[in-house]
């Protein structure tokens, strides 16, 4: 029976993304540091009593630097296997793919500044 849902190919396709997941985790770096920060940056919400809205602004942000780490990933090492030695088209496509995480971190920053430093001139932390 055809259904214009194939469940099994779905799970399947479900798996690999879970399987991607846990390599980038496991053997990139930068995403280990990002995942570190992203809980950090979950305790100190908790810590602080975010209310919905800022834990959904956070969590966004959170999501989209370690959605770009891997994008960055996969496109790198794409880049390494077309071309394997230095090239200098190569070399623009991988400084552009890491500027676009830069990029998604850099608002990331100035999100949670926003949210935590609102929190900390609530406390008075900076008036002693």
């Amino acid at each position: 029976m055809s259904s214009w849902i194939d469940v099994r190919k779905n799970l399947r396709s479900f798996r690999f993304a879970i399987e991607g997941i846990g390599a980038l985790f496991r053997f990139e770096n930068n995403a280990k540091i990002h995942l570190l920060a992203a809980v950090a940056v979950v305790l100190a919400g908790i810590g602080f009593r975010l209310n919905r809205i800022e834990w959904a602004l956070i969590l966004t942000q959170v999501g989209l630097v370690l959605a770009a780490e891997a994008f960055n990933t996969a496109i790198e090492k794409l880049a390494d296997v077309v071309s394997p030695e230095r090239h200098p088209q190569i070399k623009a496509v991988k400084d552009l793919s890491a500027a676009g995480v830069l990029l998604v971190v850099i608002i990331a920053i100035l999100v949670g500044i926003l949210i935590f430093g609102t929190k900390l001139f609530e406390m008075d932390f900076f008036n002693g």
